[in-house]
């Protein structure tokens, strides 16, 4: 029987986390609603006969791009009162993914067959995000699928901008790196010892040579005799914290110490108080309400830390405190944060005056990033000139020294 995951909330808006044995999806939904719960999302987890490297080598992901392409599609044709089935077979028909064209079919299956459109969104959480299913629910609900695909498209925009801009500025830094790295071990495997064989040949073998000199031979010398076990480990050591980075613990350490590093740390605050502001926003638009906004918004920010603090700030709000004053006093968000919150709560417009907070932070990381990008490349360069001067150094002090040696 299959083993369905879900995620619900309980009378007292608590989340929960848990996972239910159905004959169907249909089935597994009303186990759990029957219980007094409220469910948020439900996928099936499988019956353990498909490998999880089948899952991970094999089965194609949808690009963000395409995802962006076909919400801002569907937005229009909805918007041009073209039928909604009729949008999903047009859009299936020309979409140039292969793995979104598998998902559609899918989907125009599940609403032929009378499931709503997020209930059919619902069981591929791997192309459609909570916050994704929750505005599709609630734009169906309130009759407003095309204004709501609207807010959605325009979000996933900024996001893969967003997304774009920090890879872009990555992917330079961590170029010099591996560069960095293979030069190092190439000159101590190659170039070092044929150095040290020209010194001993030129001063022989009693020959007293300069201390940088030693040290580079001897670091040469370790790692040409013990290359077989150097790398072993070295390839484990990163395949190991890779691997710990993915488990609850990992990537919560990970976040904590990254919002600790001085230069880093105010671009990721950034970031993800924008992302706060614009998923939040688009909820509120949609007219979801608080607590759940707030539940669907903690798991979207990106940061287990800021993650924790939305779910504290939603157990306050459920005892009557305003989102603003709870933010306000939260040191992990701007003053400007909370105060645009309390401008929002007095006029009734939350998500509207929550975009322009959103628009200033993504302005203002554009603008962190490019300065972090200046700098990170004078230091990388200063990195590899330096163990190019240390190198150079080792060879030409002992040459020099000999020289010297021969003209007495």
């Amino acid at each position: 029987m299959p083993l369905f995951s879900y995620i619900a909330t309980t009378k007292d808006n608590k989340t929960l986390n848990g996972t239910v044995e159905a004959s169907s999806r249909s089935a597994g939904m009303e186990a759990v609603t029957k219980d007094g719960l409220r469910l948020i999302s439900i996928k099936e987890m499988g019956s353990g006969k498909k490998s999880a490297f089948e899952s991970s080598f094999f089965k194609k992901r949808v690009k963000g791009d395409d995802l962006v392409i076909f919400t801002r599609q569907l937005s229009a044709m909805v918007s041009a009162g073209v039928p909604l089935l009729r949008s999903l077979n047009s859009l299936e028909e020309h979409s140039e993914s292969a793995a979104l064209k598998l998902v559609l079919r899918d989907i125009i299956k599940d609403v032929q067959d009378g499931a709503a459109l997020a209930d059919a969104l619902q069981k591929h959480p791997e192309v459609f995000s909570d916050v994704y299913i929750n505005m599709v629910r609630a734009g169906e609900a309130a009759g407003i699928l095309d204004e709501i695909l609207k807010r959605l498209a325009l979000q996933q925009e900024k996001a893969a901008t967003m997304r774009k801009k920090i890879k872009s500025a990555m992917t330079y830094p961590m170029v010099l790196v591996v560069i960095t790295i293979l030069a190092f071990f190439g000159l101590m495997l190659f170039v070092i010892p044929q150095i040290g064989n020209i010194l001993t040949d030129l001063g022989g073998p009693d020959a007293e040579l300069p201390v940088l000199t030693q040290i580079m031979l001897g670091i040469s010398g370790f790692v040409t005799s013990f290359w077989y076990i150097i790398f072993p480990l070295l390839f484990g050591a990163v395949f190991l914290f890779l691997r710990y980075l993915k488990t609850p613990a990992g990537r919560a350490n990970l976040h904590r110490v990254v919002l600790r590093i001085p230069g880093i740390n105010s671009i990721v605050r950034k970031v993800v108080v924008a992302r706060f502001a614009r998923t939040f926003s688009a909820l509120m638009g949609a007219g979801v309400a608080v607590l759940e906004a707030l539940s669907v918004t903690s798991h979207a920010v990106g940061n287990v830390v800021y993650e924790q603090a939305l779910t504290d700030a939603a157990t306050e709000v459920k005892n009557g405190a305003s989102l603003s004053s709870v933010i306000e006093k939260n040191q992990l968000f701007p003053a400007i944060v909370g105060q645009m919150l309390a401008v929002g709560e007095e006029t009734g417009q939350t998500d509207t005056v929550l975009v322009k907070v959103a628009d200033f932070y993504e302005e203002e990381v554009d603008t962190a990033i490019d300065g972090l990008s200046s700098i990170i490349e004078p230091v990388m360069i200063l990195v590899m000139g330096s163990m190019v001067g240390l190198i150079a150094a080792s060879v030409m002090g002992p040459i020099a020294s000999l020289a010297q040696n021969i003209q007495e």
